[in-house]
């Protein structure tokens, strides 16, 4: 008599502790989604703060206030929260100061991203003849070749050349599956633009990875013959010019101009217009 109750319990303990364990697990799954649903509250929050700072930003231009303007897009930047516009805005209101470098150097960083701005690149020529340095960039042989790569931005050449690798995949295997005449010549075509496509973007993620260009900043700098205030001036250069950044020593950079021209100037003087990471203090 005493086995059946025994056996009942037992019985009656599992139960109870699959009960147990199913409502751990019911209690983490609930976890789980409100530190997810906080997570996007947060997320929104955040992104509302920097939409609240770029639109005071953007009033304080307005308003003539082009020094609170500055900190505003500065602070955006900062906190990687930036595109185009926001360099293309900050040029402006460093232009309306009267930074005449800082504003070419933020419509260069804002033309990697925005190529085909109207309004940016009518700035961007209406500030460089403002520059008193005429020097002119050397175009390579082939930026003059592939003429479209200052078109385009990074993100637009890999999503070209994705959407022309699977329609030429997709025609190949047309071609081995079929023979119709006009599969063959098709395939041509699409193997010529997979070919200039992918060469394209490579160019283009060197051209980026590799820009050296640099914007004097100060509204005029010694050009040294060697990282030392004390070392002789070689010449002087402008703000706004924009130079070549070879190499850094302590915090002095080695630059060099068309006819092979270079020299050292001091820190602070110049930027390079490529920003690495969000950690990058921005002009």
């Amino acid at each position: 008599m005493t086995i059946i109750p025994h056996e009942w319990h037992k019985g009656g303990a599992i139960k109870n502790s699959l009960f147990g364990l199913s409502y751990r697990i019911s209690e983490t799954f609930m976890i789980v989604v409100l530190l997810v649903f906080v997570f996007f509250c947060n997320a929104e929050t955040g992104e509302g703060k920097w939409e609240e700072v770029f639109f005071e930003a953007n009033r304080a231009y307005k308003e003539g206030r082009f020094s609170d303007a500055v900190k505003g897009y500065r602070q955006l930047i900062r906190s990687d929260h930036c595109g185009g516009h926001v360099f293309y805005n900050l040029g402006n209101a460093y232009f309306r100061l009267d930074q005449l470098g800082k504003a070419i150097l933020n419509y260069e960083r804002a033309r990697v991203l925005l190529p085909r701005d109207a309004d940016l690149i009518f700035n961007l020529r209406h500030a460089r003849d403002q520059v008193k340095d005429a020097i002119s960039e050397d175009r390579s042989l082939i930026n003059a070749t592939f003429f479209w790569l200052d078109s385009l931005t990074l993100s637009e050449f890999l999503w070209a050349f994705a959407g022309i690798n699977l329609l030429f995949w997709a025609i190949l295997l047309v071609r081995l599956f079929s023979n119709i005449e006009w599969s063959y010549y098709l395939f041509l075509i699409f193997l010529a633009f997979w070919l200039l496509s992918g060469v394209s973007l490579g160019l283009k993620w060197r051209q980026i990875t590799n820009d050296d260009r640099t914007v004097i900043v100060y509204e005029e700098v010694n050009v040294l013959a060697g990282p030392d205030i004390k070392d002789t001036i070689l010449f002087k250069l402008h703000a706004g010019t924009i130079v070549d950044l070879e190499r850094s020593e302590d915090k002095w950079s080695l630059i060099s101009l068309p006819q092979k021209r270079r020299g050292w100037v001091r820190p602070g003087a110049a930027e390079r217009i490529r920003v690495r990471s969000k950690t990058t203090e921005p002009a």
